[in-house]
């Protein structure tokens, strides 16, 4: 089983981008949120672990993991209000998001006292390991999980209006290194972060992917070894969930360490590339299933 741990929220998404007092349309949403419905969608076996809201926005959001076939038995409830993010699209469907987060179910998340024993893999990142004091409880279950032979995925998709102070951030997330198998970010993230992958390859993860939009996917390993593959050629609709489409297909193929050890990283970079660009050609974050992805 691979347990995605973080957030889940409602995007507000501008329905005439050109007009900023247009209808906003509410999506599900959030980027582990995201990555779990991808797991669950291409087949894997996923489950959420997260503290969900009991209000409608929560309830839906429970329903579309659930419709995804994602276990959700590792979800807190609580009478929290759902953090919003109001999304801009960019001409290109690249999206900014100003987020309504204060007092809201997801950052009261608590450790849960064990992760079944048929976990193999954890995967954490964007807002939850930032906001208090649920960013605290999401790094102790890295930790934890790390510890005890669990392969670790780490996206830090990185949102500077959430991080007050970014030098304490940024050494926050090379404390996280040592415990992290495959770290996954854009090349907008390492720029913001200012490290290089060297050295964060140097402090524990086994291979560093960068996103790099339209020019596809690099992954660099431990062993010293560079693979990148090319972006597929579609149409755009918006970009939003084709980064958590990106961690779900690398878990998808990658759901042990030993599978990380042995991976064939073109293969792992085109499976990863087509899942995320059939993401871009739909509103909203709408990952693919199994069947939409060709196996060659």
């Amino acid at each position: 089983m691979i347990v995605v741990a973080g957030e889940s929220l409602i995007d507000l998404v501008p329905q005439h981008p050109e007009d900023p007092l247009g209808p906003l349309a509410p999506r599900l949403g959030g980027g582990p949120y995201n990555t779990a419905v991808a797991l669950g969608r291409l087949g894997a076996g996923a489950a959420f672990c997260s503290r969900v809201s009991t209000d409608g926005f929560g309830e839906a959001l429970l329903g579309g993991l659930r419709s995804a076939g994602v276990d959700t038995s590792l979800v807190q409830r609580g009478p929290e209000p759902t953090t919003l993010a109001v999304a801009s699209l960019a001409p290109d469907g690249s999206a900014r998001y100003g987020f309504y987060a204060d007092g809201t179910a997801d950052r009261l998340f608590e450790v849960p006292p064990q992760l079944p024993p048929t976990v193999s893999a954890l995967a954490l990142g964007t807002c939850s390991l930032v906001l208090e004091p649920g960013a605290t409880a999401y790094e102790a279950l890295l930790r934890r999980e790390s510890a005890r032979g669990v392969l670790t995925l780490l996206d830090p998709n990185i949102r500077p209006g959430l991080i007050p102070d970014p030098d304490a951030y940024r050494s926050r997330f090379r404390s996280w290194l040592p415990y992290v198998s495959l770290l996954k970010l854009s090349e907008e993230d390492a720029a913001w972060l200012g490290g290089e992958v060297e050295e964060w390859l140097a402090a524990g993860p086994r291979a560093v992917v960068l996103t790099r939009g339209s020019a596809g996917l690099t992954v660099h390993t431990a062993e010293g070894a560079e693979h990148s593959v090319p972006a597929e050629r579609v149409e755009v609709v918006d970009t939003i969930g084709a980064g958590d489409t990106v961690n779900a297909a690398l878990l998808h193929r990658l759901p042990t360490r030993t599978a990380l050890a042995a991976a064939d990283w073109p293969e792992v970079l085109r499976h990863a590339a087509r899942a995320a660009a059939l993401t871009c050609t739909r509103e909203g974050a709408q990952p693919p299933t199994a069947e939409e992805l060709p196996t060659t």
